[in-house]
């Protein structure tokens, strides 16, 4: 009896509801959209806080499985649902998610790898309101009730390094998630140029691998100090992108690649279409703001983390907000803020992958990625493990 009525029961994941509410942030029930069961023979993963999938698409390069993203922000959701078109995604608040419904999509097989990049702004040091009490640092005992749920052979939860200094957080989410999962749950600083990245970014990552001790120096550098690559540069990631005007879009590359970097940014395009180029337009006195300013420096005295880039060095950490809602950091030659696709380049998305909105959304959601680059050398990390 039991059994009928658990095969005549109605998927959440085959009902149809059509996102009528404005705004950027769903706040009704979550919305799921059904993608493909389990049925690889690769790891696979589920990401909450997904954003717009910086982290699964470097599992994904590393030949994991995308299983579920989710998000709340209704644009990274598009995103992410383009850019991976056979995973199954949920629109809406994980505290209103049931895991349930992830276990459905299954298949009789184990989640691999577990992932989450709960918001970090309270603990973000480019957050001049910087505020340990802020009620979204507890946001990662939701990620402890989907380990509870779910069982994982392994988890990954990403967030700012700012952390560290936040008093005992770390230790207590280590010893939360290490509880939950039965596992041993340790933490490090990654910075991201280390693997190719051509940025000054480090992030807190927190690694568990149930029956199993996670050794951090199984990630493997692949640049910079002591490999026999140099650290990526700003001229190394963009410099092959079309020079452009304040509101002025290009759709096709005019210049071939002249970096390592830029090859594997434009690789398995398959034709010249170029996407997410479109400069964001400015009034006139920020336009001579960012022409005066010499590359390298800030281009407002009083936010040091806003600065004109310069060719030859890596850019400084990206991050969703700014002083303007059109761009954080000036262009090195133009006299513009950057891209979408500049933004891309700089987090290591490749050309192919796709962001929805416009500027200011899709700021919000490179700002807020992980870099798919520093996501594949954890990944690759992890398999040995599984």
């Amino acid at each position: 009896m039991q059994s009928t009525k658990i095969k005549n029961k109605v998927s959440i994941w085959d009902k149809s509801v059509k996102v009528e509410e404005n705004g950027y942030y769903w706040h009704g029930d979550p919305i799921y959209k059904k993608g493909a069961y389990a049925d690889s023979s690769n790891p696979v993963i589920v990401e909450l806080f997904s954003g717009c999938g910086g982290t699964s698409l470097g599992f994904e390069m590393a030949g994991y499985h995308v299983l579920v993203g989710c998000d709340i922000h209704e644009p990274s959701i598009e995103t992410f649902s383009a850019n991976h078109p056979r995973a199954s995604t949920i629109l809406g608040d994980v505290k209103k998610v049931n895991p349930n419904n992830i276990l459905e999509l299954l298949n009789g097989r184990e989640i691999d790898v577990l992932i989450a990049g709960v918001p970090c702004q309270g603990f973000s040091l480019n957050n001049r309101k910087r505020h340990v009490g802020d009620e979204r640092n507890l946001l990662y005992k939701e990620f402890i009730r989907f380990v509870k749920a779910l069982k994982p052979k392994a988890i990954l939860l990403e967030n700012v390094s700012g952390m560290k200094s936040a008093g005992d957080i770390v230790k207590t989410i280590e010893r939360e998630i290490s509880e939950a999962g039965n596992m041993t749950v340790k933490s490090k600083l990654l910075y991201a140029a280390d693997y190719g990245v051509p940025q000054k970014r480090t992030r807190l990552v927190f690694i568990g691998v149930r029956g199993k001790k996670f050794d951090f120096n199984d990630i493997k550098k692949t640049h910079g100090p002591g490999t026999k690559n140099p650290f990526v540069t700003v001229r190394d990631a963009i410099g092959d992108l079309p020079r452009l005007q304040p509101d002025e879009i290009a759709e096709k590359y005019t210049k071939k690649p002249f970096s390592e970097y830029q090859r594997l940014m434009r690789k398995n395009l398959g034709n010249n279409q170029l996407t997410n180029h479109k400069a964001p337009n400015h009034p006139q006195d920020t336009i001579a703001k960012i022409k005066n300013t010499k590359p390298g420096l800030p281009m407002y005295p009083k936010f040091k983390q806003r600065i004109r880039l310069a060719w030859d060095i890596q850019s400084p950490t990206q991050v969703s907000g700014g002083i303007r809602p059109q761009f954080q950091f000036g262009h090195p030659v133009d006299s513009r803020g950057l891209t979408i696709r500049e933004r891309c380049r700089l987090q290591s998305f490749p050309d192919h992958f796709v962001v929805s909105g416009g500027i200011v959304q899709g700021r919000v959601q490179t700002g807020n990625a992980v870099p798919p680059l520093l996501a594949k050398a954890v990944a690759l990390a992890l398999k040995s493990y599984l």
